[in-house]
């Protein structure tokens, strides 16, 4: 994938537009580019993989034996080393462009700036990784109490809040399909929540399950609030620079899941749980090899689902990630009824079907607004001099 072509790209600010209509034609625009980006693609397949995959392997590390929560916190950001193989790749494209041009232009040749972040975007983002950091602990510690199903529908929760902050912050305009959209995921998640009030693992008490129904109703809310923040952010580094590329992007997420880990890591140490790490792979479930699979296929899921949820955002809005995290919870339902025998009925069939009903909406809602924005386009252009009349 050539990360340094897709970095051209100029991410719409919408707080930078001052007035109603100009802000309502530059989301038209990003709504037309949406559907034309392979990277949208790509970094929908990450979250994809990502949400279907994290979840289950970290509820298997709780099944199989595993008990640190701290540690199931640290693995949902400890992979953002995997960002430094295309952050390089991209330095190094830009270094050569910039010796190309350099010489082509008779010039001595310019220092390349190792990182595209300003000082600003780099606190704003140390301040979402530590906002990150809080979330992955309250969502490892539902985890470990709650069934994946469970789990994932109070989790999608979040698209209420992130409509919510997304009003407030970043001005989201809602159309009557991203509304509808809305109302029929949450209805959809609603229902499976009150038909999972019997689904209490074995083991768990009844105080530890509804502390950790508590738990991962606030990082619902807590991530429906990182994401319009992110969006933010990108949006006051393109009012400020002009554009915010997908280079920058990578960045940014690079930043977050520093801070997330280093946060997770302190936690870690205060309560010993390095130290513990020997002695809980000697007696897990799968063994000393499978548990340190686990442990890493775990942060590389969750690396993928955080890195595609950033890019969604970089290429769409923080509520369009939020309805893809939100359609993708049918997904972890049936692999969870898979793998972990997880019982799936009625009610939640019926949820998975206003979910997809749902997506389609808001999708079909930006087709429209897409093509209402190309003939506008067209409309608005002066007619070219072949075309008039001699």
């Amino acid at each position: 994938m050539e990360v340094e072509a897709a970095t051209t790209q100029r991410q719409p600010c919408k707080n930078a537009i001052t007035t109603k209509q100009q802000q309502q034609q530059q989301q038209q625009l990003s709504t037309g580019r949406l559907f034309r980006s392979p990277l949208l693609v790509v970094n929908f397949v990450l979250m994809v993989v990502g949400s279907a995959c994290g979840p289950l392997l970290l509820r298997a590390y709780f099944l199989r034996g595993g008990n640190r929560k701290w540690l199931s916190s640290l693995l949902q950001t400890a992979g953002w080393p995997l960002l430094l193989a295309p952050l390089c790749f991209s330095y190094s494209s830009r270094r050569r462009r910039r010796e190309v041009e350099d010489d082509g232009a008779g010039a001595g040749a310019a220092a390349t700036p190792l990182f595209l972040m300003t000082p600003r975007l780099l606190v704003a983002s140390a301040v979402v990784g530590l906002m990150t950091g809080v979330d992955d602990l309250l969502y490892a510690y539902g985890l470990a109490y709650l069934p994946v199903s469970t789990s994932s529908i109070l989790i999608s929760t979040q698209l209420a809040f992130t409509a919510a902050f997304a009003l407030l912050l970043v001005r989201q305009r809602f159309t009557a399909f991203s509304v509808n959209a809305v109302v029929l995921l949450s209805v959809g998640a609603a229902m499976l929540g009150m038909n999972a009030g019997g689904d209490r693992p074995a083991g768990v008490s009844r105080a530890q399950y509804c502390a950790g129904f508590a738990m991962t109703l606030a990082a619902a809310a807590l991530y429906g609030l990182v994401l319009p923040v992110m969006e933010l952010s990108q949006a006051h580094h393109a009012a400020a620079r002009g554009a915010v590329t997908y280079t920058l992007v990578m960045e940014m997420q690079l930043v977050i899941g520093f801070v997330a880990t280093a946060f997770s890591a302190v936690g870690m140490l205060v309560n010993n749980d390095f130290h513990a790490i020997p002695g809980e792979a000697h007696e897990f479930g799968l063994g000393q090899a499978g548990y340190y699979l686990l442990l890493a296929g775990s942060a590389a899921m969750y690396q993928c689902f955080f890195l595609g949820t950033i890019g969604a955002i970089f290429y769409g809005s923080a509520l369009l990630a939020g309805v893809i995290m939100t359609v993708l919870i049918p997904v972890t339902e049936v692999l969870a009824v898979m793998f972990f025998h997880e019982p799936f009925n009625g009610t939640k069939g019926v949820a998975l079907a206003l979910s997809l009903w749902g997506f389609v909406s808001y999708f079909y809602g930006e087709v429209r607004a897409a093509k209402a924005a190309h003939r506008r386009r067209h409309s608005d252009e002066p007619p070219k001099p072949d075309h008039l009349d001699p």
